[in-house]
């Protein structure tokens, strides 16, 4: 479980506990996990980690979501979600299965200020867009194992916008409007295509501008109304997803040189100066420190 960030809290006492969890993650960052266990506790939460969602759907079972004052009892087809930083609880009180997924930032951004300005919550799934929001996630937990990573492109893209209109009474996470908020999302679209190319060692400006059908002079200006440059968005895209793979137990067979050739760097040298600049730490030392014994 730590491996995908959910701190595991109590576990029943005596008796004898299982679980077992398959874990895919598609093109964008998307992590979709499928879970069956035995009764615990899923408590707390992990600072380290990039802005994200997490959401889960009870496929089996029941479980008991706590957050501030509220104790919410939730049964199979309904969902609960929340901000990955901020404190929840979910309790499990008999053997069950969910699906659980993460979602980063980036797929939902800029239409949606932050993942911090998200309330912790849950969708009964009965009716309207949130019973067809939920059979989709049913669905996807029944061919979860089956799919490759480019099957789940366009489940990223339905996810994303079922998210957004079953939030849609939730005004706190949503941001600009208007011409605001149209170059916002042109700039959300073109962001999560450049997210697609990031290995891609040759990616530069204009390829991501004859992609996207647009100049390089309004790409650049996209950029520069969201106060950073293309080639600065592009360097800490890449540098982010190598320090995820630099302390995701998944990858710690990985050398450091195939971290950073994996994610578009040209050499591991440069890899090492830009990621001590971002982070104060070269990578070597940023992985021992999160526990991970470090491959040249």
């Amino acid at each position: 479980m730590s491996r995908l960030c959910l701190p595991v809290g109590k576990l029943p006492v005596g008796g004898s506990f299982y679980g077992s969890v398959s874990y895919h993650e598609s093109p964008l960052g998307m992590g979709f996990a499928l879970v069956d266990a035995a009764p615990h506790e899923i408590s707390g939460r992990y600072l380290e980690q990039p802005d994200a969602i997490w959401l889960i759907i009870v496929l089996e079972g029941k479980a008991q979501l706590v957050y501030d004052s509220e104790h919410i009892e939730l049964v199979a087809g309904e969902i609960a979600y929340g901000s990955c930083r901020r404190e929840a609880t979910l309790r499990f009180p008999e053997n069950f299965r969910m699906l659980y997924v993460r979602i980063p930032r980036l797929t939902l951004s800029p239409r949606i200020l932050s993942p911090l300005s998200l309330n912790i919550g849950y969708l009964r799934g009965r009716s309207g867009i949130d019973h067809v929001f939920a059979g989709m996630l049913r669905a996807l937990s029944e061919t979860l194992d089956d799919m490759t990573e480019s099957d789940l492109r366009p489940i990223e893209l339905a996810l994303t916008e079922f998210l957004i209109s079953s939030l849609k009474g939730d005004q706190a996470v949503f941001g600009k409007s208007g011409a605001a908020r149209a170059k916002a999302t042109h700039l959300n679209s073109i962001c999560q295509s450049i997210e697609t190319m990031l290995s891609d060692p040759e990616l530069n400006l204009k390829f991501v501008a004859n992609e996207n059908g647009v100049s390089t002079r309004y790409l650049q200006k996209l950029f520069t109304g969201a106060e950073t440059s293309f080639s600065n968005y592009l360097r800490s895209r890449r540098l982010e997803r190598c320090r995820t793979d630099l302390i995701n137990p998944l990858h710690s067979q990985l050398s450091i040189s195939e971290i950073c050739f994996r994610w578009g760097f040209n050499g591991s040298a440069h890899f090492s100066r830009v990621f001590r600049n971002k982070y104060s730490l070269c990578p070597r030392e940023y992985r021992r420190n999160n526990g991970y014994e470090n491959r040249v």
